[in-house]
């Protein structure tokens, strides 16, 4: 006979694999393909198409959390583990990428690891202060967010030709730094990519972008 206290049985989770077919998952990993291009190719020196990986992984970024907010029957569960997903791929997007394309500029000379160090642990403390305090009113993050990384050095690799490689490397050098400070800053900045507006925005700069990279390398 069952007992009436008996404890009711705990649920099993889902298998792992079996979040890789949650669409808005989907987009994050193919932002994370981008990411992965845009270093492989930035270790190449290959630094056009480094941009346009850079950007789709904040294209897929933007979309992922759009497309998160209007599906239905989506579980506590799914949200918790997207979200889980989107801050680590965050992580490497936004911080290990920036850092690697400086060290490569910099032709991995032992000063460029201060400037890729202080991207890589802005970015971490960035999330963690996220993932622990959310918006700031519910509508603004404490800091720029790390999706601007990307956004601001694919806009300040288009002057690349106008400078030699010495002085370039420099500005990339301090533009690193400057959005390492601006990450970790008290600064109040808009959620500009749960507005359908900025997402179709960021669109268009996404496919003028990969024109124009499109095009230097030809």
């Amino acid at each position: 006979m069952t007992e009436k206290n008996a404890e009711p049985q705990e649920l099993q989770p889902n298998s792992i694999l079996s979040y890789a077919k949650d669409l808005p998952n989907i987009c994050s990993l193919a932002g994370l393909a981008c990411t992965l291009l845009a270093i492989y190719f930035s270790i190449s020196g290959l630094y056009a198409a480094a941009m346009i990986g850079m950007i789709w992984a904040v294209a897929f970024d933007w979309v992922d959390g759009l497309i998160a907010r209007r599906m239905k029957g989506r579980t506590g569960n799914d949200r918790i583990f997207g979200g889980q997903l989107d801050v680590l791929i965050d992580i490497v997007s936004y911080g290990v990428t920036p850092a690697i394309l400086l060290l490569s500029y910099g032709n991995f000379e032992i000063i460029y690891l201060l400037g890729a160090f202080l991207i890589l642990a802005a970015s971490a403390l960035r999330l963690s202060y996220f993932s622990t305090f959310g918006l700031t009113g519910g509508t603004k993050y404490t800091g720029l967010a790390l999706d601007n990384n990307n956004i601001i050095l694919v806009f300040i690799f288009l002057f690349e030709s106008m400078f030699s490689h010495s002085v370039f490397s420099v500005i990339v050098y301090i533009s690193i730094v400057g959005l390492a400070a601006l990450n970790v800053s008290q600064i109040k900045t808009p959620k500009l990519s749960g507005n359908p507006v900025n997402v179709f925005i960021l669109a268009a700069y996404t496919l003028g972008m990969t024109v124009i990279y499109g095009w230097m390398m030809l």
